[in-house]
């Protein structure tokens, strides 16, 4: 078989397996952001041209969020703010609309207190999509009753609906340990392999 033939199945055979690589490269990586943002996901691919657009918004997202101060908060900030919550909840009964406002206002200091920027809503969805992706429905559910409408004119079923859902994000913020923020990338299962020795 002459030299060039040779040479050209080398490079034949090299072009293939890049080509491979880079297939399995990028089914890894939407994988990986399938797992970290769940549902978000696949909004964020809705909300984009292409899949790769919305991989590559959602990359950027952890890349930000990694830059972030997040910090957990002290035994005395959760109790105080679990207080605060629970004269929020009592307010409810004789004051549905204001409540909801109130819940709104405590998720936003609490996010500060823990770190998030809170300068706009689109860029507080993006910054707790990344840690916080299976209640951000809830929030952007939530907030979205709070603003959508006149508080006055709202059924106190739609406010009992917001109240409980920013109840779950408060208590995802709530018990968030930030010091084991797992943006390496690993799950628990490559790290318990890695300390096996697998």
């Amino acid at each position: 078989m002459p030299t060039w033939v040779v040479v050209l199945i080398v490079i034949a055979a090299v072009v293939i397996a890049g080509a491979v690589a880079w297939l399995v490269m990028q089914e890894l990586q939407r994988k990986r952001l399938q797992r970290r943002f769940g549902p978000e996901y696949e909004r964020a691919v809705a909300d984009h041209d292409s899949p790769r657009a919305a991989q590559r918004e959602l990359a950027a997202r952890e890349k930000r969020h990694h830059e972030l101060d997040i910090r957990p908060l002290s035994p005395e900030a959760k109790e105080r703010y679990t207080r605060e919550w629970a004269q929020i909840q009592a307010k409810f009964v004789d004051r549905p609309s204001p409540a909801v406002a109130e819940a709104d206002r405590l998720l936003t200091e609490l996010m500060a207190e823990r770190g998030y920027p809170t300068e706009g809503y689109d860029q507080q969805l993006a910054d707790l999509s990344v840690r916080h992706s299976k209640t951000l429905d809830h929030y952007r559910r939530a907030h979205e009753t709070m603003v959508g409408h006149d508080h006055e004119q709202q059924s106190t079923e739609d406010l009992r609906d917001a109240m409980v859902r920013y109840r779950t994000v408060f208590e995802d913020l709530l018990g968030d340990d930030a010091e084991t923020d797992d943006s390496d990338e690993t799950t628990t299962r490559e790290r318990h392999d890695a300390r096996n020795g697998r």
